[in-house]
C-alpha cells in the first residue's frame, strides 16, 4: 500500500471537524453522527446502541467477526455548584485536570445553547509567597459573568451542564497534530481511514468487519463493556493513546520508553492475546512498520480489557499512538505514527483467517 494513500486531504478536513466538536463523556452523540457520515461511504450499514456507541459493519452476515476499536469520549467537567454570587464549582467528567483549569475557556452546554465561562484565578499579586495555594478541584471556579445565582440560572446554566474546552485543531512545525480531544477520537479517525483504505483499494475481507467507535470509555470502558456483547466478536484490535514519556517530569523508569515519531506501540499485558500480539508484531516487520513495545501490569487501562474479558473471552490486542500531554487542550501527536497505525491495523487485518482461534492448544 503507497504512504501516499494514508492521510489525504478530504481525511485531515474530517479530522479537523471531528476533533473540533465537543463529544464529553455521556454526550457523544453529534461527534458520531460526523465519524458516520464521514464512514458511511465504506462500510455497508450501521449498528448503534442506546448509549451512542457506533459501529460501521463491512459484511454484516459473516459468522466470524472482528472487531477494530476506538473510543469517541473526551474528558470534560459537570456544573456541581452555584453560589449565591453567581460563581461555579465543577466535578470531574472523565479524569479531567484540576492543575491546567486557571484561566482557560469553557463552553458550557445548555439547552439555550452554549454559555461562554473562564476558569478564573486570584492574581499573583495577591497570592501570598510563603504558602501559595495549588490548583484543586475545590478550589478551582468557574466565572460566566453572572452577578448572582439568579442571573446563571436566567441564562440556562444549572447543576449537571457538561462543560468542555473550546481549544481547536492545528498543526505544529508540519508534522504534529495539537488538539484536545485527540484521546481519543485519533482512533476512531484512524479506524475509519482503515475502511477507506479497503474500501479504495477494493480489499474483500472473508470475515465480518465492526469498526466500533464507542461510547464512555473515559469513565470506565463502558461503551465497550457493553457492544462487544451486542457484536460477540472473535477478535478485537482496539487502538488508544500512550504517553510520550520523553516529555519532562516523566520517570522512565516508571513508565518505560515510548516517543511520538517512533511508531505505533505495541502492548504487552494480560488482556493481550499473546498469538494476536504476535501475528500483529510479524506484521509490523514484514511491512517495515516502525513500532515500539510498551508493558502494562494488570491491566492496559483501555478498551482492551473490556473486549478481552467479555463473551467468555475475545482474542484481543492494543495497538497505542504515543501523545504528549494527555488530558490537556494541547495534546500533540506525530502525523507519521498516525498514518503508520492505519498501516499496520489495515496490513493486520488482511492477515486474519476466518478460522483462526488464535488458541493455544489448536
Amino acid at each position: 500500500m503507497a504512504k501516499k494513500n494514508i492521510i489525504n486531504d478530504k481525511s485531515i478536513q474530517f479530522l479537523e471537524k471531528y476533533l473540533n466538536n465537543a463529544s464529553p463523556t455521556g454526550y457523544e452523540w453529534e461527534g458520531q453522527k460526523i465519524w458516520m457520515d464521514y464512514l458511511k461511504p465504506y462500510v455497508d450499514t450501521f449498528i448503534t446502541d442506546t448509549y451512542g456507541t457506533a459501529v460501521g459493519v463491512i459484511n454484516p452476515d459473516a459468522k466470524y467477526k472482528v472487531v477494530i476499536e476506538g473510543h469517541s469520549d473526551e474528558i470534560s467537567w459537570y456544573v456541581n455548584y452555584i453560589t449565591d454570587n453567581g460563581l461555579i464549582y465543577v466535578i470531574r467528567n472523565g479524569g479531567s485536570d484540576h492543575q491546567i483549569a486557571p484561566s482557560k475557556v469553557v463552553n458550557i452546554h445548555t439547552k439555550k445553547g452554549i454559555v461562554k465561562g473562564v476558569f478564573g484565578w486570584p492574581a499573583i499579586h495577591t497570592r501570598s509567597n510563603d504558602k501559595e495555594e495549588s490548583p484543586k478541584l475545590d478550589n478551582i471556579f468557574i466565572d460566566i459573568g453572572a452577578k448572582d445565582k439568579e442571573e446563571v440560572e436566567k441564562m440556562g446554566v444549572h447543576v449537571g451542564c457538561v462543560i468542555t474546552y473550546p481549544d481547536e485543531f492545528f498543526v505544529l512545525n508540519k508534522d504534529k497534530f495539537v488538539c484536545r480531544a485527540i484521546d481519543n477520537r485519533a482512533g476512531g479517525f484512524m479506524i475509519a481511514e482503515v475502511a477507506r483504505l479497503l474500501h479504495e483499494n477494493k480489499q474483500e475481507l472473508p470475515f465480518g468487519l465492526y469498526i466500533t467507535n464507542s461510547v464512555q470509555e473515559e469513565i470506565g470502558l463502558r461503551g465497550a463493556e457493553m457492544i462487544t456483547q451486542t457484536i460477540k466478536p472473535n477478535v478485537a484490535i482496539v487502538t488508544d493513546v500512550c504517553h510520550d514519556t520523553t516529555t519532562p517530569m516523566i520517570e522512565k523508569k516508571k513508565q518505560g520508553h515510548t516517543e511520538i515519531g517512533k511508531g505505533p506501540v505495541i502492548s504487552y499485558a494480560p488482556a493481550v492475546q499473546n498469538k494476536l500480539r504476535e501475528l500483529i508484531i510479524e506484521t509490523a516487520e514484514e511491512k517495515k512498520i516502525p513500532f515500539q513495545r510498551m508493558a502494562a501490569s494488570r491491566f492496559t487501562g483501555t478498551d482492551t480489557d473490556a473486549f478481552a474479558y467479555s463473551n467468555g473471552g475475545v482474542a484481543s490486542a492494543l495497538i497505542s499512538l504515543p501523545l504528549r500531554y494527555m488530558h490537556t487542550t494541547v495534546e500533540t501527536v506525530h502525523k507519521d505514527d498516525v498514518e503508520n497505525v492505519i498501516k499496520l491495523i489495515y496490513e493486520t487485518l488482511l492477515k486474519i483467517k476466518p478460522e483462526e482461534t488464535f488458541s493455544y492448544f489448536d
